[in-house]
């Protein structure tokens, strides 16, 4: 399998009540709906594809787990 070391990564999460974009310490596409702060995220990432840079989102929180499992 190939590793990709140089993505910039795009996280979908629970912040402040609603859904946000994290990428490199910034946030945006805050949005009450998950999947309107995902759409944000899409957009970000096909932008950055075509500029040629390599990117990965993830989305947490989506099932409520929050904290280390026992």
């Amino acid at each position: 399998m190939r590793e990709i070391t140089d993505r910039t990564v795009l996280t979908v999460l629970r912040r402040d009540g609603g859904w946000s974009v994290e990428q490199d310490g910034d946030y945006f596409g805050q949005s009450p709906d998950k999947e309107v702060a995902k759409a944000a995220a899409h957009r970000r990432a096909a932008s950055l594809h075509q500029s040629g840079r390599p990117c990965q989102i993830r989305v947490t929180g989506e099932h409520g787990f929050r904290g280390r499992a026992l």
